[in-house]
């Protein structure tokens, strides 16, 4: 396991230098905790990808897991909430796929375009194994996330640090179906137990 640590934390350094051109641009999109989200974001990645090629797994408590999610939901509202203060939002969409499909039709810049489409799934992906790990019926793992991000979405649209876009609670929803469809693959992997 200490191997696998290792080389995790080593491939994930060796991936987050190459590209941090790009990532350090997000810094002026968004505060500065990306940086710290994205790290986050690849080390998991690269952790598991290689417990998945050695076959290994790893065990980890409930409440461990939980704290982990806890402190990944608090970065993910600092940046969904405290972007750099010149930015302002009071925008609204309603008609879905608009916003995806502007994305997609490189009018926008590629950066901004990739991160709009590509975060906005990625970053609720946890949420889905989290709701597979509940083993919640299926409405209500429809329905759970659907109020909490409908929440946010009409919070940030009130609050003028995003804005209200059907499209983002659609690609949001993606993300945790996303995780909820993984969590097969993520349990054998890592066995969360609710023991301590």
């Amino acid at each position: 396991m200490r191997k696998t640590s290792f080389l995790s934390l080593l491939i994930s350094s060796i991936l987050f230098i190459v590209f941090s051109p790009v990532f350090i641009r997000l810094v002026a999109y968004l505060h500065p905790i990306v940086l710290a989200v994205i790290m986050f974001g690849i080390v998991c990645f690269v952790f598991v990808g290689i417990l998945f090629i050695r076959k290994e797994t790893i065990n980890l408590s409930l409440p461990f897991f939980v704290g982990l999610l806890a402190l990944y939901t608090i970065a993910l509202l600092i940046l969904l909430f405290f972007r750099p203060s010149e930015q302002s939002y009071n925008s609204m969409n309603l008609q879905p796929f608009s916003t995806i499909s502007f994305y997609l039709s490189g009018k926008e810049n590629g950066l901004i375009s990739f991160y709009n489409l590509a975060a906005n799934v990625c970053l609720f992906i946890p949420y889905g194994i989290y709701i597979g790990l509940k083993s919640y019926s299926l409405l209500k793992a429809f329905l759970v996330p659907l109020v909490i991000i409908a929440f946010i979405e009409v919070l940030q649209y009130v609050t003028h640090r995003g804005s209200l876009d059907i499209d983002d609670l659609i690609l949001n929803l993606f993300g945790v179906i996303l995780g909820n469809l993984l969590f097969p693959i993520f349990k054998k992997i890592i066995i969360v137990s609710s023991k301590n």
